[in-house]
């Protein structure tokens, strides 16, 4: 009888993508010689654009059983499909009961880049304003605002379905993602397409317009009173003349107020203003070791330099940091 399905990814992955820049400019020099230097094919468990999840056992309905199934199946695989390593990637730290089992296996457990959320137990933005931020932020937020309405009006909506705006909004989400520091995946049109034909209750596509042309969107999942905000896309002609980043979350916290949501949540990345805005760190996980017993040892020494936290120093001054480890 099959207990549980697992699903997993193979894939190639850049690990010191998340080392600071020297780093990175120190390996491009390196790869001109040697192209994949750094580049590891993986095997992956999780989900490649959004946390990950471990299927529940169908006989005792515990997600142990299936860690444990895991560990002793895994690094087999992981040899046969020519993966040097074995990743679980972005759990949440619920899961560390079940997970950490893993590390008596040759696992070891590093920070990924965290996400973020916020409890939504204010009024309204005014009250948000007013009650959670200093003064300077307060001060600074408002000014911005003021500048925005000070231009051309700016009208926003929210649909369940993107498709009919897709190649408007598509190019946004690429302009964003390539001023990324960091770039793990790039999602398709396709992808964000599905999202409104598959889960049509839940999705939230926010657009916002101005003179008829989309200048912004936002992705964002809805359930259980928690608004997931997932991918954000901005013109950059435009969006730092009108702080759009700033009008548009202003808009998505008065959306959800609104609509009865208790929580918001944000997804990793740009954690300067995150910091600011008063936002609390989720922890996530990653599990790593080497497909090979014999370099797994070496592996697990080098790791703690290239996992992804260490270089962030906006990240330590979030009052929850220590979760992280």
């Amino acid at each position: 009888m099959t207990r549980a399905i697992q699903p997993f990814l193979i894939v190639s992955q850049d690990i010191a993508a998340g080392t600071p820049e020297f780093v990175r400019n120190a390996l491009a020099q390196v790869r001109r010689a040697i192209p994949q230097f750094l580049k590891l094919r993986m095997l992956m468990l999780g989900c490649p654009a959004a946390e990950g999840d471990i299927v529940l056992d169908r006989v005792s309905r515990s997600a142990s059983w299936t860690v444990d199934a895991l560990r002793e199946s895994l690094a087999p695989v992981a040899r046969r499909l020519r993966a040097a390593l074995i990743v679980f990637k972005d759990y949440p730290k619920r899961y560390r009961e079940h997970l950490d089992r893993l590390c008596f296996s040759g696992y070891r457990r590093v920070p990924s880049m965290p996400a973020v959320r916020m409890d939504l137990n204010f009024l309204d933005f005014d009250d948000y304003l007013n009650t959670r931020v200093s003064y300077a932020t307060r001060k600074n937020l408002r000014r911005k605002f003021r500048k925005a309405e000070r231009g051309l009006p700016i009208d926003w909506e929210v649909v369940s379905d993107i498709s009919p705006y897709v190649d408007e909004v598509y190019p946004l989400y690429r302009q964003t993602l390539s001023r990324s520091k960091f770039r793990f995946q790039e999602l398709t049109r396709s992808y964000f397409c599905e999202l409104g034909r598959r889960i049509n209750d839940r999705v939230k596509f926010f657009l916002w317009r101005q003179h008829g042309r989309i200048i912004a969107f936002a992705c964002a999942i809805a359930h259980d009173g928690v608004l997931r905000d997932t991918y954000i896309g901005l013109d950059y002609t435009v969006a730092l003349k009108y702080h759009l980043y700033f009008l548009t979350w202003r808009d998505l916290i008065g959306w959800a107020l609104k609509n009865g949501f208790h929580t918001y949540h944000s997804g990793s990345l740009n954690y300067d203003p995150k910091y600011h805005l008063r936002m609390a760190l989720e922890p996530l996980d990653l599990y790593v070791r080497s497909s090979y017993g014999c370099l797994n040892p070496l592996f697990r020494s080098i790791l703690p330099v290239l996992e992804p936290t260490r270089y962030d120093r906006i990240i330590r001054k979030f009052a929850n940091a220590s979760e992280l480890r």
